[in-house]
């Protein structure tokens, strides 16, 4: 929908500047969910999440943990067992209460964008307001000011089959954001793209959820969502919770290999002993001989996980009978993972990456079963107690 000429322009353009000054007011509620589901497999997931107004918390975990099943029962969409869940106060989920997804106000936003074939964009995100009462022009204003403020002014009246994939996310975005929920939830909306239209949303979604002030749930398996959006990082890992706690110390003090793996470490638990530090096998035994490993003096007999990234660690090709050599070890490889920058060298026992250039992997001739020799610095490793 276009304005006219004149003084029409200008009340468009004077009710689109009070739409813009209310929606940069809007300000998300408080989420307080302790969520309880069992599958008749055996799984049961007992989650308990929660958010300040205005606050963005991130979930990972690996594939199956329960994480989709989290934000898919505060919005509604799986009842509870047990457990309850309230936003703003108000229990819209529990053993005896089951309050519809519609009237609940949160809102799932997941990787597919779900938009209406047959209808525009701009019809799309009038959508929301329109199933509230809201006129049909002044929803449709509304829907015109959140495409321009997600990058598509003036795009309005194409249809989803004529958008790009990244196109169609930002039009679900809109139509999630224009009608205020109280919760927004966000199951991997960028899984599906590619990294540079990933990027470009996740840039959006930043603004966005600062603009708006909103409360928001981000289920992601990138650590890059996680440090770029949210304040809190939950971990979940067969149906429970692992590790919690503001994303910088989460992702620099990992609880378990999963959460390593996303921070980009490798993991390895042992125990301190007589100034130096050996994994649980016996495998791998380092020395505290710089002022960083000083830790691993002064909590004898305590576990500790040692944490170093894929980078820092040396490989070598080995024989068949080759002995290690102090500060080394010999492992197996288990397989090779292509990355951005080369080749990600994955070892056993223990699990170890290794990160090398494409062309060093070929000059090994590197392939799983083959035997390398490993070894690390104790100035390249980090050291962090091992609960319970």
């Amino acid at each position: 929908m276009s304005a006219g000429p004149g003084s029409g322009a200008s009340a468009a353009s004077g009710a689109r500047s009070q739409t813009r000054s209310a929606t940069d007011a809007a300000t998300g509620g408080s989420l307080d969910a302790r969520v309880v589901v069992r599958r008749r497999t055996g799984f049961r997931l007992d989650v308990a999440v929660g958010a300040e107004p205005g606050e963005v918390v991130a979930v990972m975990g690996p594939s199956g943990a329960g994480k989709s099943t989290l934000v898919a029962a505060i919005a509604g969409l799986v009842r509870l067992d047990d457990g309850a869940i309230a936003i703003d106060g108000r229990v819209v989920a529990s053993a005896g209460v089951h309050v519809s997804p519609a009237d609940r106000g949160a809102v799932l936003l997941g990787q597919d964008a779900r938009l209406f074939p047959h209808l525009s964009a701009r019809e799309n995100v009038a959508f929301g307001p329109r199933a509230r009462g809201v006129p049909r022009t002044v929803a449709a204003r509304e829907a015109d000011e959140w495409l321009d403020r997600v990058g598509l002014g003036g795009w309005g009246g194409r249809r989803p089959a004529e958008l790009s994939g990244g196109q169609q996310q930002r039009v679900a975005l809109a139509r999630a954001l224009v009608t205020h929920p109280r919760v927004l939830l966000l199951d991997e909306p960028l899984t599906s793209l590619d990294a540079e239209t990933a990027g470009d949303i996740r840039a959006l979604l930043h603004e966005q959820l600062t603009d708006a002030s909103a409360t928001a749930i981000v289920v992601t398996h990138d650590a890059v969502d996680a440090a770029a959006l949210a304040r809190r990082l939950v971990v979940v890992e067969e149906g429970a919770i692992v590790q919690q706690g503001p994303v910088a110390e989460v992702l620099g003090a990992p609880a378990t290999r999963f959460a390593a793996a996303v921070a980009g470490l490798n993991r390895v638990v042992g125990r301190a002993r007589g100034g130096a530090w050996t994994s649980g096998d016996g495998a791998v035994t380092l020395h505290a001989c710089d002022p960083g490993s000083q830790a691993v003096a002064s909590v004898d007999g305590i576990a500790l996980a040692a944490l170093v990234r894929p980078s820092a660690v040396r490989l070598e090709a080995a024989g068949v009978d080759a002995p290690p050599e102090p500060g080394t070890w010999i492992a197996r490889v288990a397989r090779l993972d292509q990355t951005p920058a080369g080749v990600r060298v994955h070892t056993g026992d223990p699990a170890i990456a290794v990160d090398l250039p494409t062309d060093a992997v070929a000059a090994l001739g590197l392939e799983r079963g083959a035997i390398v020799r490993l070894g690390v610095s104790p100035r390249d490793v980090r050291f962090a107690r091992v609960s319970g």
